[in-house]
């Protein structure tokens, strides 16, 4: 291969230059660096949600926007794992923005995958067979309390702490980190990892 068919390249615009020197920064500016992208990467997950779900009935928008919140925090985390990866192929955004395309998709179809149907015009199945049938109510309510005990005895009390700050009452990361002593990076990867162990040990036939 001749010099002239290397590969050329790229070198990253300024933008996207300010955006790795701040998350390469030290404390406080790499913090707010990831609490600005996380609002960036909840902003893209929620459109694929909403553009990705628009033919479906669903009773509950509370569930969509989770399902966009969880796509957002794992993507957070994969891209901070990845940030030497980047090449200035696109601006750093734009690069960013496709962690959260790509979760969207795997969060979706876990959640059709739990109602064991896909959604019609009366609603998730599940959901709304559950507000009329006593037994469906009663799996449902068991289900609760299996989440409820996994969560105490499966998860660490830092793990503990943070699902419940972030995820139930939606404490800000960069609030409680300064709560906990961390930072929000290392809360986001803490909410990324407990979600994964509920996910497994929770009984979904």
């Amino acid at each position: 291969m001749t010099v002239a068919d290397a590969p050329v390249a790229h070198r990253p615009d300024a933008e996207s230059q300010a955006w790795l020197a701040k998350l390469h920064a030290e404390r406080p500016i790499r913090d707010a660096a990831i609490c600005e992208l996380h609002a960036i990467l909840l902003h893209e997950a929620r459109y694929e949600v909403r553009r990705r779900t628009a033919a479906l009935s669903h009773p509950s928008g509370r569930d969509l926007d989770d399902l966009a919140v969880q796509a957002a925090d794992d993507a957070l985390v994969a891209l901070l794992t990845k940030l030497d990866e980047f090449r200035g192929d696109a601006r750093f955004i734009t690069w960013a923005k496709r962690f959260a395309a790509l979760e969207v998709p795997g969060k979706i179809r876990r959640r059709l995958g739990h109602t064991r149907e896909t959604p019609n015009s009366d609603g998730w199945p599940a959901e709304s067979a559950a507000r009329n049938d006593p037994e469906q109510l009663l799996e449902a309510s068991e289900l609760a309390r299996t989440v409820g005990r996994l969560i105490a005895q499966q998860l660490t009390a830092h793990q503990r702490e943070v699902l419940l700050a972030m995820a139930i009452d939606e404490v800000p990361a960069n609030r409680l980190a300064a709560r906990l002593d961390s930072t929000p990076g290392a809360l986001y990867k803490t909410l990324h990892d407990a979600r994964a162990k509920l996910r497994e040990s929770t009984p979904l036939a």
